[in-house]
């Protein structure tokens, strides 16, 4: 009786946690996405003040007036990099998303349409893995004449391999399922399969994989514009403001480079704790950690 009595109290407290644990990274999760649609909304709001420049300010450091100070325009750059994140963001979700999507289309392709269409696709993810990302990045952008959809479509071409192998890799698991393989013997038709039985499956690793790429793509954004090779020096994206800002750090201009960097390293972080808080609330492997 008392060892039931036992098991009962450590069950109870065991579950306790369990569930303060979820409540937790749900609220961290929560967290993560309400600043970034913080800085998105905030950074379209303030994009006509991020260029107005006014010559009787210029070159002021951070103070309580100008937070992160002002360039040699006058320009305040606490704006400018509140609208360079947004654009960052902006760009991070279209290319993101179209890139998880068309992992997914290939990924259930190469796992369910037989072994000659999953050489082939196998053999473009090989390829596309093989070439470095930002390489093949600048490439394509300056291909397409750079600015916002040469970037764009840049980004979504390069980034779409890894999660593509993922998706195959667990089409290929499900599709060993019992319940699979009676649909087959059934004359189900293999898209109905996939679509009905396979996918709600490989959804929330499509969703975290989404996530997770968003990083990928804000980083890979912020280094092609600042190589010059993306978005137009007219537009005030953080790859811009980094690199205007380098030839005035000899001159002691420090907070032209420092701030708006340190809030790329903050939004970034912030898509990967929403895409690993995600992943820990959708995997059931992942409930008791």
């Amino acid at each position: 009786m008392v060892e039931n009595r036992k098991e009962l109290i450590i069950y109870a407290s065991a579950k306790k946690k369990r569930m303060n644990n979820r409540r937790k990274t749900i609220c961290i999760f929560a967290l993560a996405v309400l600043l970034l649609a913080f800085v998105t909304v905030a950074g379209r709001s303030l994009w006509k003040e991020a260029s107005a420049a006014d010559f009787s300010r210029k070159n002021l450091g951070p103070s309580l007036q100008f937070l992160f100070g002002t360039d040699w325009m006058g320009r305040n750059m606490l704006d400018r990099t509140l609208a360079g994140l947004s654009m960052s963001i902006l760009i991070g979700l279209l290319a993101a998303t179209v890139s998880a999507f068309i992992a997914a289309f290939l990924g259930t392709m190469a796992a369910t349409m037989g072994p000659k269409v999953d050489a082939v696709i196998t053999w473009c993810i090989d390829l596309m893995l093989g070439v470095p990302h930002i390489v093949l990045l600048v490439l394509i952008s300056f291909a397409l004449g750079k600015g916002f959809w040469g970037v764009t479509i840049g980004v979504a071409v390069t980034h779409w391999p890894g999660l593509a192998r993922v998706i195959r890799g667990e089409v290929m698991q499900i599709r060993e399922a019992p319940y699979v393989k009676v649909a087959q013997k059934l004359g189900i038709s293999t898209g109905k399969i996939a679509v009905r039985h396979i996918l709600p499956h490989v959804f929330p690793q499509f969703l975290i994989g989404l996530i997770l790429l968003f990083p990928h793509a804000i980083l890979h954004e912020a280094s092609v514009t600042f190589l010059g090779f993306g978005l137009s020096p007219e537009e005030p994206a953080i790859g811009v403001i980094l690199s205007e800002s380098m030839a005035y750090l000899s001159a002691g201009r420090w907070w032209l480079a420092l701030f708006p960097g340190l809030a790329l390293v903050l939004v970034v972080s912030l898509f990967d704790l929403a895409g690993n808080s995600l992943r820990r609330i959708i995997d059931p492997s992942s409930v008791q950690k």
